[in-house]
């Protein structure tokens, strides 16, 4: 079993990017993870406004995958996801879903302990799951910080232990790179961070030859979720819908009216993150309704 250490990582997706390590179709990997801001943050009196922005949101990475080439289905089973036994939390004026508010720079260390999160008085089940997780783009240079087609920052919380993910493939060997591990994340990510920990994850590659899918996909026990992300919150969802009911169109033999009128019963909308530089939200299908096939060209 091959292991990639968390000091062999980018800050950027790029097809000019060298891989790391090269691995095979099939073969577990561990990949060690940082936390999203680097370790830089080991007690609530760092002071914030020192940090280092540029070590922010490092991807293990990049693997080349044998067998993998331009034009295919990057398959990529979460086997497993392991995280330390503390976090932080930060906020940060200037950014988040309130980032015109005037406030103080603060970050809160979260003890994570027998299955849960502590936060004050509250405690949170730790529900692990992959922030950012992607692939070399075509062309385009993108910073791993923002989440696009070829995944990247995609911050949604299905991206969990368990699910596969669909990617689709821009070079040969996809240059795959994942990080920013979160103990948990609600829908949104409202004050632009979650429970930022390092930690470690168990990876499966496969391919589907020939056909991808123009967005990420993420497949849980139920569903199937589309991933979009754009600069407007309303084209997001615009694009997610679209994708959606072309999907069901594809799969019941039904008129774009129909699948449309469809979507309002099998298709649920939700918002993934709002503080990236592209929003993000997720068309979920359940199952029933689709195949994988049917999300492919």
């Amino acid at each position: 079993m091959k292991r990639i250490p968390k000091e062999m990582g980018i800050f950027k997706f790029s097809r000019n990017n060298k891989p790391v390590e090269y691995v095979d179709l099939g073969e577990i990997v561990v990949l060690e993870l940082e936390d999203a801001v680097g370790g830089q943050v080991q007690s609530e009196d760092t002071p914030l406004e020192k940090l280092d922005w540029n070590r922010v949101n490092k991807a293990t990475g990049p693997i080349y995958i044998n067998g993998v080439n331009k034009g295919d289905t990057l398959v990529v089973d979460i086997l497993k996801i392991e995280v330390a036994s503390k976090g932080v939390i930060l906020v940060v004026p200037g950014a988040g879903a309130l980032a015109k508010k005037n406030f103080k720079p603060r970050a809160k260390i979260v003890k994570i302990e027998n299955g849960f999160a502590y936060f004050d008085k509250f405690k949170l089940p730790v529900r692990p799951m992959i922030g950012t997780i992607g692939v070399a783009p075509d062309e385009e240079e993108y910073p791993t910080g923002t989440p696009y087609k070829h995944g990247g920052n995609l911050d949604c919380k299905e991206i969990r232990s368990g699910a596969k993910l669909y990617l689709p493939v821009y070079v040969d060997g996809a240059l795959f790179a994942a990080g920013d591990l979160h103990a948990f994340q609600e829908d949104g990510e409202l004050c632009v961070s979650s429970i930022e920990v390092e930690g470690k994850v168990l990876l499966r590659f496969n391919v589907i030859k020939n056909m991808r899918p123009e967005w990420p996909i993420v497949e849980t026990q139920d569903n199937y979720s589309i991933l979009v992300a754009d600069d407007d919150l309303d084209k997001a969802v615009e694009i997610a819908t679209e994708k959606a009911v072309n999907a069901l169109m594809k799969a019941n033999n039904w008129s774009f009216e129909e699948s449309y009128m469809f979507s309002s019963l099998g298709v649920k909308i939700a918002v993934n993150q709002v503080v990236d530089p592209k929003k993000g939200v997720r068309a979920m299908i359940p199952k029933e309704f689709i195949s994988i096939q049917h999300l492919l060209s």
